[in-house]
């Protein structure tokens, strides 16, 4: 009897669990049909709203831009990422360059073929000025080992890599993909550098988490930052909309041979830091600063 009552017992949960499964089920695929009723409508409504403005047709794609700039990185520095075919690795970036270019210029095919072709002729310089600022770090940081540690390690100069080849396609005028390949930097390092701010040779950021350079920014040669430094807009002119205006120049100029220590705030474009000038940590500068002048720390002028 005992056994009996046992082999009972079990039979009693396993049709309770069956009977619990199948509810289960059920009760799922009613959900399931309940959530895809709710996001039709949901899809339905999102596309009454109003659209955000694109003349061209914008298609990019975030991933394949990354894939292009590591391609560019390999082929300008192969002895630093291991690049044993140069020329495959820029064939494969122009590839994905073209197509992001015909996008982003609006099916334009010449302009694309134009603008491809002259970066490639462009690539020789962009390697060697990469180079001094690869140097920079190298000898601006007693922690630096090797070159090689600087171009493998150092955050500052992967956003460099990505602001020089932003801004060559900047100075082409070629809408949105520079933004785009500045803000991949911004997210990976944490270094806010517009494609249009202009940087001389030998640049280096120490360290670099929350540096902001600005897009009419003009950085000379042999400059050195440290992290949490602005160069930044003191005010904004407004149209009588009550929008800003647009293409003034609006960022300092920081002229050769400038040290900017830590969490340091310049601002205004008419602001000029003078050859060989040091700026103190926390310092808040709106006014130009003569040729070789020390600004000490948690200045306010």
């Amino acid at each position: 009897m005992r056994e009996n009552a046992k082999e009972i017992a079990k039979k009693n949960a396993e049709n309770s669990a069956e009977n619990h499964t199948d509810e289960s089920r059920e009760k799922g695929e009613r959900f399931g049909e309940t959530l895809f009723r709710a996001a039709n409508a949901a899809a339905e409504e999102l596309g009454s709203h109003e659209k955000v403005k694109d003349l061209s047709g914008l298609c990019l794609f975030e991933e394949t831009i990354k894939e292009l700039i590591d391609d560019v990185r390999a082929a300008l520095f192969p002895e630093v990422f291991c690049c044993n075919d140069s020329a495959a690795a820029l064939f494969s970036a122009a590839q994905k360059l073209r197509c992001t270019l015909y996008s982003a210029l609006g099916g334009d095919e010449g302009k694309t073929e134009e603008i491809s072709l002259k970066f490639l002729d462009e690539l020789p310089e962009m390697r060697r000025v990469l180079y001094t600022d690869c140097v920079a770090g190298y000898r601006g940081d007693p922690a630096a080992t090797s070159e090689k540690e600087v171009a493998l390690c150092y955050p500052y100069f992967y956003a460099m890599c990505v602001q020089r080849i932003a801004h060559f396609l900047y100075t082409e005028k070629v809408p949105v993909l520079p933004r785009m390949m500045s803000e991949i930097a911004h997210a990976g390092t944490g270094i806010d550098i517009h494609p249009g701010a202009q940087i001389g040779e030998y640049f280096f950021i120490d360290h670099g988490t929350g540096v902001v350079i600005g897009e009419t920014a003009v950085i000379g040669k042999n400059v050195k930052l440290y992290q949490g430094v602005t160069l930044g807009a003191k005010s904004f002119k407004v149209n009588d909309d009550g929008s800003l205006v647009k293409g003034i120049k609006r960022h300092p100029e920081v002229r050769d041979d400038v040290v900017i220590y830590a969490g340091a705030t310049i601002l205004g474009g008419n602001t000029v830091i003078g050859k060989g000038a040091v700026i103190g940590g926390n310092a808040w500068v709106t006014h130009s600063v003569k040729d070789g002048e020390a600004i000490p720390s948690n200045y306010v002028g």
